[in-house]
């Protein structure tokens, strides 16, 4: 990792959250691959592909209020600690399933659940330590900085599960349980400079106070919804492994490169964005990102070349990390540190429902209408989302400034 930019960001701390996060992303990646590659290789089913989305949703949705509170109440270092445990033991049971040969598609779908639940408790309580490690002045650097951790992973995870997943997956999920073990020790060895004031009773008013704070901001509202939606329809990761077997024809090594080059343009885009932070006409900017990234859609899904498709996917991980970072600031700026727990819960439920509610949407709709016309049919959508978005929060088309 590059010197951070600014010399009052706590470097221990922010180096080991950021090294710890990119272990664990990079893990989750590396097992997504192989879960999603070893699904398709027993069912050879679109239908299967979308369950491994919903497996992953599932919890996210049943847990949002629940995990919220966990994360303004308790420790936010331990909780992350202790799902990395889990999720590092998830990894050896897969790769005992695999040595033993008992590994099924009920296996991989019960797999799939316990590493969403795992994932519902870790982002919030990830994204909510952040605020505690740097200065407000810097939160917009720090975010992008931790999205270039983001990105890093998508880089390495898919690489090595599509180079390892060739070899064998065993090597998977034992590389994978390594590294979410050293993970959640870096987390764990963090250190904060301030403490989380004590929260008030829980209520039933507060139970749902995420929600109700994210409703009364508008422009948070707007923000994360219109991601919500666009991405929910332009996600076509679910079926990046038909496209690798079916259409380009590139076997899993190739499947690892479509996972990984997405994460290369938005690394680029969100190191770009630590030294030009975006300061006005962020209204503008966001919606041109998202009509980017849907006519970036639309090219991937009637392209045959493997090298168009790249093209097309560096182009939808650069335009989306704009959105990212947009909407990461406005909620850590806007919400108070006592409340950062139930806001980035809901925040999380949103980013879940765009990814893994996503992936099912794209499998059912693959299995209807087929691979190319359901990626296409998307990336239409998205910038049709956009449109309207634009017309319902005026306020956001019309926004200048993070403050």
């Amino acid at each position: 990792m590059q010197q951070l930019p600014e010399p009052s960001l706590k470097q221990s701390s922010f180096h080991k959250f950021w090294i710890g996060r990119t272990f664990s992303s990079t893990s989750f990646q590396m097992m997504s691959v192989a879960i999603g590659w070893q699904m398709y290789d027993l069912t050879h089913d679109a239908y299967s592909l979308g369950l491994v989305g919903l497996a992953q949703f599932l919890p996210m949705l049943l847990l949002t209020l629940i995990v919220g509170h966990v994360a303004d109440r308790f420790d936010r270092r331990i909780i992350v600690f202790l799902v990395q445990l889990i999720q590092s033991g998830i990894a050896v049971l897969l790769l005992v399933g695999n040595i033993a040969d008992w590994l099924g598609r009920e296996e991989i779908l019960v797999a799939a659940m316990i590493l969403g639940a795992c994932r519902a408790f870790e982002g919030p309580s990830s994204s909510a330590l952040l605020p505690m490690l740097v200065p407000k002045e810097l939160m917009q650097k720090a975010i992008a900085w931790t999205t270039s951790a983001g990105q890093t992973s998508q880089i390495l995870g898919p690489t090595l599960g599509g180079v390892l997943v060739a070899v064998g997956p065993v090597y998977v999920y034992g590389t994978a349980a390594a590294a979410l073990l050293v993970g959640a020790i870096l987390t764990v060895l963090i250190r904060m400079e301030r403490v989380i004031r004590t929260p008030a009773p829980l209520t039933l008013g507060s139970f749902f106070s995420g929600l109700t704070f994210v409703k009364s901001h508008p422009i948070i509202l707007g923000t994360i919804s219109l991601d919500l939606f666009a991405v929910l329809l332009g996600g076509a990761t679910a079926l990046l492994p038909i496209f690798a077997e079916d259409i380009l024809r590139t076997g899993a090594v190739g499947l690892g490169l479509m996972r990984t080059v997405p994460a290369v343009g938005a690394l680029i885009m969100s190191i770009a964005l630590v030294y030009y932070p975006l300061k006005k006409a962020l209204g503008p900017i966001l919606f041109g990102a998202l009509a980017v990234f849907g006519l970036a859609t639309m090219l991937f899904a009637v392209s045959t070349n493997l090298v168009l498709s790249l093209f097309a996917l560096l182009m939808i991980g650069a335009s989306d990390v704009i959105s990212v970072v947009i909407r990461s600031s406005l909620v850590q700026l806007q919400t108070p540190d006592e409340m950062r727990g139930r806001v980035n819960a809901v925040n999380s439920l949103f980013i879940g429902t765009s990814n893994q509610l996503g992936e099912f949407e794209s499998g059912t709709l693959a299995g209807l209408v087929g691979a190319v016309n359901a990626t296409l049919i998307g990336g239409v959508g998205t910038i049709v989302v956009a449109g309207l978005w634009m017309f319902w929060f005026p306020s956001l088309r019309k926004l200048k400034t993070l403050e």
